[in-house]
């Protein structure tokens, strides 16, 4: 991991004794609530349906015990809301799911003591009060972390894949690139005010897990003939309302140029990018409408930063040699616990099947933890959970783990031979389900139960669909599906890149969900990212199970053997499905009449 230097830490420290100023001005009356809202947006710190909502970052998803022991105490001692104002929001919430008829399975209560990990390597709390939020940020400070551009019109938590530098398919580790970037762009004085948020994604391997085409900016680590080391660079991906995939600007940039044509890229955005009109501001649509003028643009911009700037944000060796020190293999030593686990246990294989990936060291192995458990909203963690997880990080993993975009939590340094007791240790847990990359590892926003922009919830809908498909045998008979669920059209689900997409629409005032089919978020098993397609008319809550289920029937009717669900999908068309879905529909109009 990153070892933060006196300069960083002092960096961090400054900012949260910042923020605490601003905010005690306004607290005063010195400042107004506008005038705070972009100092605490920079912050990380949005006002959502019932309170403030916090976001950390946790760049390109790296994270040390003690860091998890942090955001632990932090749920623990500060994610309390008023006992009124939860007696409010859950009051709110058991009148939208009685107005949901059909739906009886309700969503996981509104519980506070939480973080949640989100599709960015983020972490969010939904409950801290506004007026503690300097003493939060002074606490995450003390072990190097920030909420800084975690929000606003910037550039945000830089993201990877989860397995940079420990794949077997590795070519470049991007970390220490990403790293220099998040140093670089932080604070930044030309891209602090853009005209709408701005996200990075890097990819190491040979295999796109970091969905870099649906990014602002994709990075994909590249070697050329001659064995250089450099990057293919593609702009102008995003999801939203107009889901578009990226496109490549630079088939090869030495690696040394990174932070120039990113720089040229960000300039030729800030100097044309819309800012009359909030959803036509990303990036995305200047690259669509623009075409070859856009790259052109950003060809003449990098000449210009080269040429007449002296490129002055060139990579230098030293430089590179210094961050990457702080990315070598950790010190492990095998926990060596015993175990009463049967490793010839079916459920036990099925975890090694599913939760535990292959390593670069062959005496290693990465094991994911699957946070998708009946009970629970995606991608929560209780406090306890979290102390746990750092105790877990210290015995298995060399102290460290990682934030995955499935938002679940990773751990990079396992020991073959610990693999029993680690799976003992997180069956324990609640964190041992045999389920990643399966139906019920699925990806969900925490909607409308939080979020201020949703037009309805997804929790219930996750919640339905994890306690429908419990069987073990049932799920591994379905094989690998990406289920991703948004509750709104900003897409934090990221619904486009699903197999199976939900998304959430307002409908007279009512909650319904759109589904579509076919999304990719660029991995091997689903291809080149791909926007989903809608299959039909909206559905209701209490329609959407059966949906889902009639979807994955046709597929089990339709499939050749050995045949995914995606594979069967773009062989026979969407029709089949669409059908299905409809019928569905009539299925569950008839039950309740």
């Amino acid at each position: 991991m990153y070892q933060y230097t006196d300069f960083d830490r002092q960096f961090v420290r400054l900012r949260a004794e910042q923020f605490r100023d601003q905010l005690e001005r306004w607290q005063r009356g010195e400042l107004s609530d506008d005038e705070l809202l972009p100092l605490r947006l920079q912050n990380g710190w949005y006002i959502q349906r019932y309170a403030p909502m916090a976001r950390i970052a946790v760049p390109y998803g790296e994270i040390s015990s003690a860091q998890l022991r942090m955001l632990a105490h932090i749920a623990r001692e500060y994610d309390k809301p008023d006992p009124a104002l939860l007696a409010h929001a859950q009051a709110t919430q058991d009148e939208l799911q009685a107005a949901q008829p059909g739906l009886t399975l309700a969503a996981p209560p509104l519980r506070y003591g939480y973080g949640h990990f989100t599709t960015r390597t983020n972490v969010q709390f939904n409950w801290i009060p506004i007026t503690k939020a300097a003493d939060v940020m002074d606490l995450l400070a003390s072990v190097c972390m920030h909420g800084i551009q975690t929000s606003g019109n910037d550039i945000r938590n830089i993201t990877c894949e989860a397995y940079e530098g420990i794949a077997e398919d590795n070519i470049v580790d991007t970390r220490p690139f990403a790293e220099i970037t998040r140093q670089w762009s932080s604070l930044h004085p030309e891209f602090t005010f853009l005209p709408r948020k701005f996200k990075i994604a890097y990819n190491g391997s040979a295999e796109d897990r970091a969905a870099t085409g649906w990014y602002d900016i994709g990075v994909q680590a590249v070697r050329n003939d001659a064995g250089e080391v450099g990057f293919t660079v593609k702009a102008g991906g995003g999801m939203g309302r107009t889901p578009i995939i990226g496109t490549v600007v630079r088939e090869f940039l030495p690696w040394d140029q990174l932070l120039n044509y990113i720089e040229a890229i960000v300039r030729v955005y800030n100097r044309y990018g819309r800012r009359d009109n909030k959803w036509k501001a990303r990036i995305k649509i200047l690259v669509k409408a623009e075409g070859q003028k856009f790259i052109d643009d950003v060809e003449a911009e990098y000449k210009d930063i080269v040429e007449l700037d002296g490129a002055p944000h060139t990579i230098t060796q030293a430089e590179l040699d210094r961050v990457q020190a702080s990315f070598v293999v950790p010190e492990l030593k095998p926990a060596n616990l015993p175990s009463s686990v049967n490793t010839g246990g079916q459920l036990y294989q099925r975890w090694l099947k599913q939760n535990v990936r292959g390593h670069r060291l062959p005496h290693l192995r990465a094991v994911t933890l699957s946070f998708k458990r009946v009970g629970f909203a995606p991608g929560d963690a209780d406090a306890d959970t979290m102390e746990a997880l750092a105790q877990l990080a210290e015995q298995f993993s060399a102290s460290e783990a990682r934030l995955t975009h499935e938002q679940n939590l990773m751990l990079p340094w396992v020991h073959e031979s610990d693999l029993p007791a680690l799976y003992e240790a997180a069956r324990a847990l609640g964190l041992a389900q045999p389920n990643i990359g399966l139906l019920t590892d699925m990806i969900a926003c925490p909607g409308g139960d939080f979020c201020s922009l949703a037009n309805a919830r997804s929790l219930p809908i996750a919640a339905a669909i994890t306690e429908r498909y419990q069987d073990l045998d049932e799920v591994f008979d379905l094989g690998p599906i990406d289920l991703h669920m948004s509750g709104c059209i900003n897409s934090c689900g990221h619904h486009h890149s699903g197999h199976i997409g939900i998304l959430g629409v307002d409908k007279d005032g009512k909650e319904w969900y759109q589904i579509t089919l076919g999304g990719s978020d660029g991995t091997e098993l689903s291809g080149p990212a791909l926007g989903g397609k809608v299959v039909g008319p909206s559905f209701s809550a209490a329609e959407v199970p059966e949906v889902i289920e009639a979807l994955l029937g046709t597929y089990r009717a339709l499939r050749k053997p050995g045949e995914f669900f995606i594979d069967t999908l773009r062989r026979v068309g969407h029709d089949p499905f669409k059908a299905a879905a409809n019928g569905a529909r009539f299925k569950a109009e008839e039950v309740a009449a």
